[in-house]
């Protein structure tokens, strides 16, 4: 089916949860472990914990505004429509701003774990790779998306199944001590939540997917839900044989817990792991942009040419090529841990915004529970990235005031 915009409804349940799990389950549970160790110290998995919760809010707001506005655009369709056009737009430059950075964070941690010598040539490579991927349609990108899903919960399961058989574990090192402060705790989750944004992926997918008022909040929640699982599995398992003081300073988080293990052995296949990861990630990252690019074009908050969408492959070209463009850019001269911090700043305040708008849907507990969190976890982050993300966000409204005068 060819929506009136031409996109085509091409993708199920399944598609739709592992496009969300390939956004989630990725590069931010080999990256995102050792910063947000840094911050909570032993607090690490009650930070995972908020987390989680306010990803929970997160997603069942998105999910309640995707089955009413199945749109291309996510959070830029919901904020315009449910609280005004300046929301809307605000959303969605936050979003893409916020993701523009997570692509670039993960072209580098492919790099990095790739080649680390030369890991920026590598993360415009990926980048490059992955746009053309994604240039010759939706149903491509969604099959090399289920390859990738299956190939890290390989690694990941080879990863925790090592740990729990060496003889290397204890478990005292999970028990909270007294370095954890409130502070610490808001700060990790702030950074954690970096590698639970993914289901976002979903909802901006909207005119891609068969029966989306259906399909997506049933595919949201799944793919939280594994994520979620995953997730705690595998910290713990870290956590039981680094410690979180060992943890904050690993370079390589889950290839060196295998390598505290006893298994050095396997540090080539947890790196490979990573990278893949990272691909799978850059991969539906630069789906969800195109596609909110493409929303906010039509409208013409963005220049309108790139509202074009392809007549044979039925996908944004334009906008994926300008997004494969900026990307590369940025993966060339950004620092992997700023990236990450700037993209949570971001990327909480889009959810804000989601948030929000599903609170004038009714049944306001969880929409008023999310919209609290985002803003609470999103102001804790580290200073430079609040800053940073504050300056971007005014730029975007100062440009956005100019158009209107």
């Amino acid at each position: 089916m060819t929506t009136p915009g031409g996109l085509q409804r091409r993708l199920g349940t399944i598609d739709a949860v592992v496009i969300g799990l390939g956004s989630m389950v990725g590069a931010g549970i080999f990256a995102a472990l050792a910063p947000a160790a840094a911050a909570a110290g032993t607090g690490l998995l009650i930070g995972l914990a908020v987390a989680a919760v306010v990803a929970y809010c997160n997603a069942t707001s998105s999910a309640r505004l995707a089955a009413r506005y199945p749109q291309s655009g996510g959070t830029y369709v919901y904020g315009r429509e449910r609280l005004g056009e300046f929301w809307g737009y605000t959303a969605g430059w936050s979003f893409i701003v916020g993701k523009t950075a997570s692509c670039a964070a993960m072209a580098l941690t492919v790099g990095l774990y790739v080649w680390p010598q030369w890991a920026h040539a590598v993360a415009v490579a990926a980048v490059v790779a992955l746009t053309a991927v994604n240039y010759t349609g939706i149903q491509k990108s969604a099959l090399l998306t289920r390859i990738i899903v299956a190939c890290v919960l390989a690694v990941l399961s080879a990863v925790v199944v090592i740990i729990a058989g060496s003889g290397s574990t204890d478990l005292s090192r999970l028990e909270i001590g007294d370095d954890v402060g409130a502070r610490g705790v808001l700060q990790a989750a702030g950074l954690l939540f970096f590698a639970f944004a993914g289901y976002a992926r979903i909802a901006t997918l909207g005119e891609e997917v068969r029966d989306p008022a259906r399909t997506i909040p049933r595919a949201i929640p799944i793919a939280l839900g594994i994520a979620l699982v995953i997730y705690a599995v595998v910290a713990v398992a870290a956590l039981s044989v680094l410690g979180s003081s060992g943890l904050a300073s690993a370079p390589a988080p889950l290839a060196d817990a295998v390598a505290a293990a006893g298994a050095p052995q396997w540090q080539p296949v947890v790196r490979a792991g990573a990278a893949v990861a990272a691909l799978g990630s850059l991969l539906a990252l630069i789906l969800g942009v195109s596609r909110t690019t493409l929303a906010m074009a039509r409208d013409h908050h963005l220049p309108h040419a790139l509202a074009a969408v392809h007549p044979r492959f039925a996908v944004p070209h334009r906008a994926e090529v300008l997004v494969g463009i900026v990307v590369a850019i940025l993966a060339a001269v950004v620092d992997l841990r700023g990236a990450i911090g700037f993209s949570s700043f971001a990327v909480l305040l889009y959810y804000a915004i989601a948030n929000a708008a599903a609170w004038t849907l009714g049944r306001r507990g969880i929409p008023a529970l999310g919209l609290v969190g985002c803003l609470v976890l999103a102001f804790s982050l580290p200073l430079a990235s609040v800053l940073a993300g504050l300056a971007v966000v005014a730029l975007g409204a100062v440009i956005y005031g100019v158009r209107h005068r």
